[in-house]
């Protein structure tokens, strides 16, 4: 029904944004991602995604087109609604989404605010092949999709060792393809010592 808002920003509040376009106030719920990139007065295009539900009408809006495919994504997941789906953006950049559904990656999602291991577990089930099919085995990391399976092994490692699931999502994403995934563990760790 909406493909995009264009106007001018008239009110952020903590979860949502009034855009004013041709005389009428849009109120548009958006991730604290979106939200970072809006400021009063300012003019904005958000992306839209068009809500019904038994009781009321929603637009959700976006600043990315990215953002809004992964938040339709997550949609598409039974029994993940519109709530969480913002959450989880809220929470996390796409590219950590997309990293850690390909890699399996369940303790970066079930780290959201209402998203439990459970959820986790079938978003990761029922997501994989869209993100797979979309983004192509290079989509979140350089290389071949035979290595994916490497780096959520060194993921694993990571998170056995104490560190956040998406702390080491992003560390092994900035590793490079190894031989071994010892050698991808130790380059990942050796990332997270430099940037302390």
């Amino acid at each position: 029904m909406f493909a995009h808002i264009h106007g001018w920003v008239d009110e952020i509040q903590s979860d949502r944004v009034i855009i004013e376009a041709g005389g009428v106030g849009y109120e548009l719920l958006c991730s604290g991602e979106t939200l970072k990139t809006l400021d009063t007065a300012m003019e904005a295009k958000l992306y839209v995604h068009f809500h019904m539900s038994q009781d009321n009408i929603t637009l959700y809006g976006f600043a990315t087109r990215e953002e809004r495919e992964m938040f339709r994504r997550f949609l598409s997941v039974s029994r993940v609604g519109p709530k969480l789906a913002l959450s989880v953006l809220t929470h996390l950049r796409v590219s950590d989404i997309a990293s850690a559904i390909l890699t399996g990656n369940e303790a970066a999602l079930s780290k959201v605010p209402g998203m439990g291991k459970k959820t986790a577990a079938r978003v990761l089930l029922e997501l994989k092949e869209q993100v797979t099919k979309d983004l192509g085995p290079a989509g979140a990391f350089q290389g071949e999709s035979a290595n994916l399976d490497m780096r959520a092994e060194a993921i694993a490692a990571l998170v056995a060792l104490g560190y956040d699931g998406v702390v080491a999502g992003r560390a092994v994403a900035a590793v490079e393809d190894c031989p071994r995934v010892e050698d991808m563990i130790t380059a990942a760790l050796r990332g997270l010592a430099a940037n302390k």
